[in-house]
């Protein structure tokens, strides 16, 4: 490593936030990044700790040390080949990843961990000021075609890759744009928009085709697909929003998350959205639902105008500290507070929600909830006691459900023959994502569920190898760990 003291003398700092009074009267990114000599600092703190184990951490097999030597030696350049190598889009992940990479890091076990998803971030964005990152079109073209349905994560790595094969790419969107959940379900506050289109115009120079307001299985019928491809790949994301079945869920005002936010994105980029409008603005508002999602309506709903906000979660509160039964390198399920928390949210844990209970026009006015414990029945499962006497009533009028997915919408699969399992994803190989339907293969959280965006891009450029064997008998496209050769 270019300092392999550097841990012993530099602490770990990262990006700070813009003051809250500030950030929430916008829909911006509110990052104040580091200056240079500081991420060199930072990237000094990796160590030569013998077995990198953020490698296995990272689902991508970033290579972490690597890249962090060649930003310590000042080689920028070199670091975003090295990135490049193992993730198509180091500027979605720099920002939105919650860095198992991290929680694996050798120097983490009695010390903060190196602050990889920053450095990563700023590879990515120092590559494209320095137009370091530019097309790079195939020298030579297959003549086989391939359609990949959907164009979140996994879709636009597959596309990537395949194009670089020297396959002819089309990628299927129903939306307006391509994005996926990217463009549809994140806030600006998180990844504004022109950070998806600088990285869509590489794709389109490349050669990758992309075909919106073209919904396969409704616009273009899914028989068409083994017609006029060579391979098909389904990318199309576990769409299926869990709902919560109490009395009162249909009631005016309880919404689920996914449409609150994709609403607002409309709204921010300037985009009409069919529906009855959603908005925060002097509401009580109750965002049911502790993850990344109930993160995100929070601050959304901060920035339209909540009067308040409220956040339930059913589990109990975790520590702040790793659990004893989650040992490093082993990700562990503590307290996480985001940007988000942070702008005024009253968090609430092991609460349930009882019921919804609305006027006399169906407009949601308040909700019943009761606290909860988990413990162990007889034979040894955790299960929900609910306490007695802890029933309780909440002014709201805007309840967002944020309770995670079920899995991928089934009507394509089902017009394909495709199998799905038990939780409604495609089913689909792990070791070469072909579905039961010879030349069509999944990947993504239509084929593994909801996860992260890591897991999504490393599926895409997994399914990619496979797709080129199929129709080439062979692939050079990388699998995970082995990266390509470095262009710099």
């Amino acid at each position: 490593m270019g300092k392999t003291t550097g841990f012993k003398e530099y602490e770990r700092k990262v990006e700070t936030y813009a003051p809250v009074r500030e950030r929430i009267k916008h829909f911006r990114e509110f990052t104040q990044p580091l200056e240079k000599d500081e991420l060199t600092k930072q990237s000094a703190r990796c160590m030569d700790c013998g077995i990198p184990f953020c490698h296995s951490g990272c689902p991508l097999g970033n290579l972490i040390p690597d890249f962090n030597d060649a930003v310590y030696n000042g080689h920028w350049e070199k670091a975003s080949a090295l990135l490049h190598a193992t993730n198509n889009f180091p500027e979605f992940t720099g920002r939105l990843c919650p860095a198992p990479c991290e929680e694996a890091c050798v120097l983490g076990i009695n010390a903060d961990p190196v602050s990889i998803e920053n450095i990563e971030k700023n590879i990515a964005e120092t590559a494209f000021s320095n137009r370091w990152i530019l097309p790079e079109p195939p020298s030579e073209r297959s003549g086989k075609k391939i359609a990949v349905v959907g164009s979140g994560p996994a879709g636009l790595a597959a596309a990537q890759q395949l194009n670089r094969a020297g396959h002819l790419v089309t990628v299927f969107e129903r939306d307006a744009k391509p994005g996926g959940l990217l463009r549809y379900g994140i806030p600006d506050f998180k990844l504004e928009k022109s950070i998806i289109e600088r990285r869509l115009e590489i794709l389109e120079k490349e050669g990758i085709k992309f075909r919106c307001n073209v919904h396969v299985g409704k616009d273009y019928p899914a028989s068409r697909l083994k017609e006029a491809f060579d391979a098909v790949l389904l990318c199309g994301g576990a769409t299926i929003c869990r709902d919560l079945t109490i009395p009162g869920a249909e009631l005016k005002g309880v919404v689920q998350a996914m449409d609150f936010l994709t609403q607002n994105n409309y709204k921010v980029f300037g985009d009409t959205h069919e529906g009855a409008s959603i908005d925060a603005k002097g509401k009580h508002v109750i965002v049911i639902g502790g993850g990344d999602t109930g993160s995100d309506c929070i601050g959304t709903s901060i920035r339209q105008g909540a009067a308040s906000v409220t956040n339930f979660e059913i589990l109990d509160k975790p520590p702040i500290g790793r659990p004893a039964g989650q040992p490093w390198p082993f990700w562990p399920l503590r307290l996480r507070t985001s940007s988000s928390h942070k702008e005024g949210a009253d968090r609430h844990f092991s609460i349930s929600t009882k019921s919804f209970v609305g006027d006399a026009r169906g407009n949601l006015k308040k909700l019943l909830t009761v606290e909860v414990e988990w413990v162990k029945n007889p034979d040894g499962r955790l299960v929900l006691k609910e306490l007695k006497g802890t029933e309780k009533e909440w002014d709201c009028e805007l309840v967002l459900l944020a309770l995670g997915f079920t899995g991928s919408e089934s009507n394509l699969a089902s017009a394909l023959g495709i199998e799905m399992d038990s939780k409604t994803n495609i089913k689909a190989s792990d070791q070469d994502y072909k579905t039961n339907i010879p030349g069509v293969f999944a990947a993504g959280d239509q084929r593994r569920g909801q996860s992260l965006i890591v897991w999504a891009i490393s599926e895409g450029r997994q399914a990619a190898h496979h797709v080129d064997a199929y129709l080439m008998g062979t692939s050079h496209l990388p699998l995970k760990g082995s990266g390509d050769l470095p262009r710099a």
